[in-house]
């Protein structure tokens, strides 16, 4: 298996990116952090200073399995200004590789008009953004075929054990749920 890549931006959601990371990690499967920042230490939304493992711009991005995104303000629209990322991710739409986005995230694949058609859910008062997406809080994480969109901070964990699920199977998601005493 290849890269799973979680995007830094200056404002991210620190328990979205970092409980992320940590539960693919735990699953076995291959993740590493971007900064889009052109540092590799970002600032989260609350003041966390967190050292990414590389810059966008040093990255070769060809073993690339799946992209996240965090939300956070103002870390969404970071990563929505980033013209590189915005072309990363409409490369990996076309080749129909999956994509990932929690709280404010998914507005960067509804502006890119990824969301057309597909389920997908937001943070509250970021609906707007998702243009085209069939919007649904029905759950706080929504998985329609190679996309994968979640509520906001409370939905991360949650939001990571499905990206797991999806590379390693609900039995796998499962163990590493119950290893860390989630309850459902």
């Amino acid at each position: 298996m290849g890269t799973v890549y979680v995007f830094l931006a200056e404002g991210f959601e620190e328990i979205e990116a970092i409980s992320v990371i940590d539960i693919l990690r735990r699953a076995g499967i291959y993740t590493k952090t971007i900064s889009i920042t052109g540092n590799k230490i970002v600032l989260g939304a609350h003041a966390i200073p967190v050292v990414s493992e590389n810059i966008f711009e040093e990255e070769n991005f060809a073993k690339a399995e799946m992209l996240i995104l965090p939300g956070g303000m103002p870390g969404a629209s970071g990563l929505d200004a980033h013209k590189g990322l915005r072309e990363l991710i409409l490369d990996f739409a076309k080749a129909n590789k999956p994509l990932a986005a929690i709280c404010a995230a998914p507005l960067v694949y509804g502006n890119l008009g990824l969301l057309k058609g597909k389920l997908a859910t937001c943070y509250p008062g970021f609906e707007k953004f998702l243009e085209g997406a069939l919007l649904t809080r029905e759950n706080a994480v929504v998985r329609d075929g190679l996309l994968i969109t979640a509520e906001g901070p409370a939905a991360a964990p949650a939001f990571a054990l499905e990206i797991v699920a999806f590379f390693a199977g609900k039995e796998k998601a499962n163990e590493i749920a119950k290893g860390m005493i989630v309850r459902n």
